[in-house]
C-alpha cells in the first residue's frame, strides 16, 4: 500500500510580499516571467508587481479572462510559445491560479502563484479545476507537481472583500470531513496514494483552527483588520486545507459542489459557499450526530455561509432541479465514490432538504 503526502515547494505568508515577487521567480531563471493576473489586480497593483522587476521586459503581464476553461488555457499556451519564458506567475483568485498552473503544466515550466484572497485551498495543490466557458464544472486536471512557491501577501488579503475570506473558510470546512470519509473507505487521495497520518492530522488541524479562530477572523476581516486570528485562518484556508484535501482526500462535499454548478442560479456563489453547503449535506449523508451537524450549521450562520436554500438563492427549488445536481455529483469520475458507503441520487437530494430544514430550527 503506497501512502503519499504532497505539498508546494515553498509557502510564504507575510505583509508586502507582492513587492518581492522577483526574489521568488529568479530561482527559475532570468528569462521572461509570464504572469496571468486577475483584472482587479491588473488595474490596482500593477505598479507593485512591476516594481519588483528590473524593467518590464522581464515581465509579460496578461489579464486573466475570467474562467479556467480549456480555451483560456490554450490562449496563454499559444502566447508563451512565442516567447522565451522561464516561469509562469499566477496572481489572483482560484480560477486564475488554476489557469496558471495548467498553462505551466502544458509548457513544462515552473509556476509561482500568489493568491490575492484566502478564498480557496486551490493554490497549494497539483490540481486545476477545469470549467466550461459558461462556468459549469468539466473535469479535474491532475498536474505533475505542486507549485514551486505559494506567496501570500497578508496586506492584500486583509483588504480583499470579506465575502471571499469567508468563502475560503467554507472551502476549508470540508477538508476534515472529506479526509475522514476517505480514511474510512481507504480510498486513494488526490495525491495518488493512500492517506498518510500527516495528511489526516493537517486536515484535523485545519478544522480545529477554523472553530477556534474563524468567528474572530471573520469579524476582523469585515473591518479590514489584521489580527492573529486572521493570520491563522489565512494559513488554514490555504496551506492546511490545501495539503489536507490533496493528501487527505476528497469525498462528498466537493462532489456536491460540482453538482451545484448544474444550476445557473448558483453560478453567482463562490466556490467555498457551495462547498460549505456540500459539507453539511455530506454530514447528513453520513448520519453524523445532530450535535455535530448543528455545531457546523451554527458556525456557518455566525460567519455568513449559506445553510438554507433561500440563502443559496434558490428558495423554491424543485426536487427535479436538485436531482440534476445529484446526478452530476454522482458522476463516476467525481469523488462521491470516496464515501465509505454507496450514495444514490435520491440520497443526496434528501440530505440537501434535511440541511435546509435543520438550518431553520431556532
Amino acid at each position: 500500500m503506497t501512502k503519499i503526502i504532497t505539498a508546494p515547494g515553498k509557502y510564504v505568508q507575510g505583509p508586502g510580499e507582492i513587492k518581492k515577487l522577483k526574489e521568488y521567480t529568479d530561482a527559475y531563471g532570468d528569462k521572461t516571467v509570464y504572469a496571468i493576473v486577475d483584472k482587479f489586480i491588473f488595474e490596482n497593483h500593477v505598479d507593485d508587481i512591476n516594481s519588483s522587476y528590473d524593467g518590464k521586459e522581464q515581465l509579460m503581464l496578461m489579464e486573466f479572462g475570467g474562467e479556467c476553461s480549456q480555451a483560456e488555457i490554450d490562449k496563454h499556451v499559444e502566447n508563451i510559445k512565442k516567447e522565451d519564458v522561464s516561469a509562469v506567475l499566477g496572481i489572483g483568485g482560484g480560477k486564475s491560479l488554476d489557469t496558471a498552473k495548467a498553462v505551466a503544466y502544458e509548457m513544462g515550466l515552473p509556476v509561482v502563484v500568489m493568491p490575492t484572497a484566502a478564498s480557496t485551498d486551490a493554490p497549494c495543490s497539483a490540481l486545476s479545476v477545469i470549467y466550461t466557458p459558461e462556468g459549469q464544472f468539466e473535469k479535474y486536471l491532475f498536474l505533475n507537481s505542486n507549485p514551486e512557491a505559494v506567496i501570500m501577501d497578508e496586506e492584500i488579503i486583509v483588504n480583499a472583500p470579506a465575502r471571499l475570506f469567508i468563502a475560503g473558510i467554507g472551502d476549508a470546512l470540508a477538508t476534515y470531513f472529506e479526509a475522514d470519509a476517505t480514511r474510512k473507505s481507504n480510498s486513494d487521495t488526490i495525491a495518488g496514494g493512500k492517506q498518510t497520518k500527516a495528511g489526516m492530522a493537517l486536515a484535523k488541524l485545519c478544522f480545529d483552527t477554523l472553530l477556534e479562530d474563524g468567528v474572530k477572523a471573520a469579524a476582523a476581516i469585515k473591518n479590514q483588520s489584521m489580527t492573529p486570528a486572521v493570520s491563522n485562518i489565512i494559513e488554514a484556508n490555504t496551506l492546511l486545507s490545501g495539503i489536507g484535501f490533496e493528501s487527505g482526500g476528497l469525498a462528498g462535499a466537493h462532489a456536491i459542489h460540482n453538482g451545484m454548478t448544474a444550476l445557473e442560479e448558483l453560478h453567482g456563489l463562490y466556490h467555498g459557499e457551495k462547498v460549505a453547503f456540500g459539507t453539511l449535506t455530506q454530514m447528513v449523508l453520513e448520519n453524523r450526530t445532530e450535535e455535530e451537524i448543528m455545531e457546523v450549521i451554527y458556525f456557518c450562520q455566525e460567519i455568513g455561509l449559506p445553510t438554507t436554500f433561500e440563502e443559496l438563492g434558490i428558495p423554491n427549488v424543485a426536487k427535479g432541479d436538485l436531482m440534476e445536481v445529484a446526478k452530476l455529483a454522482n458522476d463516476k469520475d467525481d469523488t462521491m465514490g470516496n464515501m465509505p458507503f454507496e450514495v444514490s441520487d435520491s440520497d443526496i437530494v434528501g440530505a440537501m432538504f434535511v440541511v435546509n430544514e435543520l438550518a431553520q430550527i431556532d
